[in-house]
């Protein structure tokens, strides 16, 4: 027997299972005013999402049809997951800190005929054209929500198209990642078998629900019947609250963001979900004294995942084994550092030319009416990442940079990741971005851009003092040849909404008027 896979499953299951449990908790200053009231049961989430299919139908959008949602992480953007998908639709989650063109771009490209966007963005998106646009709110709920009515049956087809992901635009334009419906339900399987999800779990959406899907959480946790907490915006204190008031067990989350929680967790005593909360970091390799210092300083359980949107995202997964029991913290803390071991299903490797390639159910089959980038992409049946890599004797993944980040100076590759973590290392530095700039010496050399602690005794240094005890430093754990030659200090590092560096701009003005890339 063969059953076609749905990522309507998840709710199906937790409507059957637990119907008056509380499924979703609203961001309380929604500005279209929570759904629900502030709450849902698992019976009224599946009520919500049959209405959200019915509506459609009323509004002629047929199966196959683009929905893209530009929002916060909000109940409704929660319900449109399986009310769009789950009849058959395609759902467009939208980075909601893109420009109105990079906005106006990707529905196009997607060719959605319906468009929600938020109140607090409805006004920058005004000029954005699209079959049906609704500011989400009362006014759109009337007309989307029918309840009492029945959607029109949807035969399920796991090869057909759930949702369309943009990538999120660190080396290129964004391009629609093609996901199916049986890529999300093993992303969502596999990801919540390894996290230990259950029904005993309470998820706080740290993670923008756009990306990735809030990394499949949305189905995963679903299915399990826990508890969807939902923040709008991130903030440090706000969060631990946030742990604090609803009991939360588990979060996702990027570096920036877990140095958020780490910087307000000396406001709080005791910290909030001590030896409950576990806490998934991906996004950027985080830096080894992030990574104790989520196990110490907050006693929650650290867990590292590699991945990206065009593999749902997972692709591997570090998580502390019984075999690091009798680690000190440091030692335990440097195990986690690597990006992992494959994730059950996903066949890892690294090509001669030092790539990681992947295959499993979960990676995309296409990128949507791009041909050409797909062909780019997936090569005799392997994913190409674009992240250099290397597996070591245990079976774990070690990412060392993006290919084109590799900074080769002197013909000597340096990892720009590892000089960043010996520059975090640093009790003065907050932020880092190691870059390769021009040197008609070395062909490129190293420099670093940094964002110092507030109140840094560093920040009364002049320009070269600073720069002279930074690079002093990094010569305590670093080759020579790896150090940063220069190093200027910044107020704010360009990052993407999921807390990626963005490299490529940050060293643009370096390779001004130079042809190429590479030196």
């Amino acid at each position: 027997m063969k059953v076609q896979l749905n990522v309507r499953d998840y709710l199906d299951r937790a409507v059957a299972v637990y119907p008056e449990r509380v499924a979703v908790i609203d961001e309380p200053d929604q500005p279209a005013a929570p759904l629900g009231g502030g709450s849902l049961t698992y019976r009224e989430f599946g009520e919500h999402a049959a209405a959200l299919a019915a509506g459609l139908d009323a509004l002629g959008v047929g199966v196959g049809e683009r929905v893209a949602v530009l929002s916060h992480n909000s109940a409704r953007l929660l319900v449109a997951f399986f009310g769009v998908c789950g009849w058959g639709r395609v759902l467009v989650p939208i980075n909601f800190r893109l420009h109105p063109e990079e906005v106006r771009y990707i529905v196009e490209q997607s060719g959605a005929s319906v468009f929600l966007v938020d109140p607090e963005l409805a006004e920058a998106m005004a000029g954005i054209e699209c079959t049906h646009s609704f500011v989400v709110g009362s006014e759109s709920d009337a007309v989307l929500f029918r309840f009492g009515a029945t959607p029109q049956p949807w035969e399920p087809d796991e090869d057909a198209t759930a949702t369309l992901n943009y990538t999120s635009g660190t080396t290129a334009r964004p391009k629609g990642v093609d996901c199916t419906h049986r890529q999300l339900w093993m992303n969502a399987a596999v990801f919540g078998w390894q996290a230990s999800v259950n029904d005993r779990d309470v998820y706080l959406h740290t993670l923008p629900m756009f990306h990735c899907n809030g990394w499949g959480q949305v189905f995963s946790v679903t299915g399990m019947g826990g508890t969807h907490v939902v923040l709008r915006k991130v903030d440090g204190p706000e969060i631990l609250r946030r742990i604090d008031a609803h009991g939360v067990t588990y979060l996702c989350a990027a570096p920036a963001v877990g140095a958020t929680v780490l910087d307000a967790a000396s406001g709080f005593d005791p910290v909030p979900g001590r030896d409950r909360v576990r806490m998934i970091m991906a996004g950027a390799p985080p830096p080894t004294r992030t990574i104790e210092r989520v196990e110490t300083d907050l006693g929650w359980e650290f867990i590292q995942i590699y991945g990206l949107t065009e593999s749902s995202p997972l692709l591997t997964m570090s998580r502390g084994r019984a075999e690091w029991d009798h680690l000190t913290p440091r030692e335990r803390a440097e195990k986690l550092s690597r990006a992992g071991a494959p994730a059950l299903g996903v066949d890892l490797r690294v090509d001669d030319q030092g790539e990681v390639i992947a295959r499993s159910n979960h990676i995309l089959n296409s990128y949507w009416n791009n041909p050409e980038a797909t062909d780019e992409a997936i090569i005799d049946g392997y994913f190409h990442t674009g992240d250099g890599g290397s597996i070591d004797d245990e079976g774990y993944l070690t990412i060392s940079d993006r290919k084109k980040d590799v900074i080769i100076s002197g013909g000597e590759n340096v990892s720009s990741i590892e000089v960043e973590d010996a520059l975090f290392n640093h009790s003065d530095v907050a932020e880092v971005a190691v870059i390769g700039v021009p040197s008609d010496k070395w062909g490129e050399t190293v420099k670093a851009l940094v964002v110092l602690v507030p109140g840094s005794d560093l920040a009364a240094k002049s320009p070269e003092d600073l720069q002279a005890e930074l690079i002093s430093w990094c010569r305590q754990s670093l080759a020579g040849y790896k150090c940063p030659t220069s190093i200027e200090v910044r107020g704010e590092l360009s990052r993407t909404a999921t807390g990626k560096l963005q490299k490529f701009r940050l060293r643009a003005p370096y390779w001004e008027g130079v042809k190429r890339q590479v030196n």
